[in-house]
């Protein structure tokens, strides 16, 4: 089902999706020089403090569902379901604010995750709440990769390849990271540790692009 979904969606953008010329060669030179840019070096710092958080935290949902609401797989099946739905609901509600503004749908999105995940470690072994809790950070996370990208695109528009590839590299240094992370708390604190982490690390992302906000420009 998954390929047959991801064929479908290769097809759309083939047919949908306009070719774009490059506009500048990438280099190594290049990509320091995006970094000298205080919006592109406060945008990579938002996304490693965001992304190591969540996927810290999200990993180990499923042992947090089994342990502390213990709900059965079933139930954690639908829970999980509704975070998906909720990341698709989240990405359309994301493009909507960032067309007002970028810094205010990366900081209530990273807010909103810090939030729900302060509600799990605080009521998590309520069973709405867990459920309510998971699927509202799927709707905010929904919201995060589109409204990071279009950031990036903004703050050097004339380099939109390279910057690209900076996103690119951040989030997975960001998973790379919230996993080591989220192991060595759950080894620690079990799934509580890594979503207080969780919780930590994104309110930290919102907190920094609040006080950072005139110094963004996008």
């Amino acid at each position: 089902m998954a390929a047959a979904v991801g064929a479908v969606t290769l097809i759309v953008q083939m047919v949908s999706i306009p070719r774009l010329p490059p506009q500048s060669a990438p280099s190594l030179k290049l990509l320091f020089d995006l970094l000298g840019r205080p919006s592109i070096r406060i945008g990579i710092i938002t996304v490693l403090l965001f992304v190591s958080g969540h996927f810290a935290g999200f990993t180990y949902v499923r042992p947090f569902l089994e342990k502390v609401p213990e709900f059965g797989i079933e139930a954690i099946s639908l829970i999980l379901l509704a975070y998906g739905i909720g990341g698709f609901f989240g990405n359309i509600a994301g493009g909507l604010i960032i067309e007002r503004s970028i810094t205010a749908a990366v900081g209530l999105a990273t807010l909103l995750i810090a939030a729900m995940a302060f509600l799990l470690v605080t009521f998590g072994s309520l069973d709405v709440v867990s459920a309510t809790a998971v699927t509202i950070w799927g709707f905010a996370f929904g919201a995060l990769p589109v409204a990071v990208q279009t950031w990036m695109v903004r703050a050097a528009p004339e380099h939109a390849e390279s910057t690209g590839g900076l996103i690119v590299a951040t989030f997975q240094v960001g998973i790379a990271s919230g996993a080591v992370l989220g192991g060595l708390f759950v080894d620690a604190f079990g799934p509580l540790g890594a979503i207080t982490y969780c919780a930590a690390a994104t309110f930290a992302s919102a907190l920094y692009v609040a006080t950072s906000r005139r110094s963004i420009g996008v």
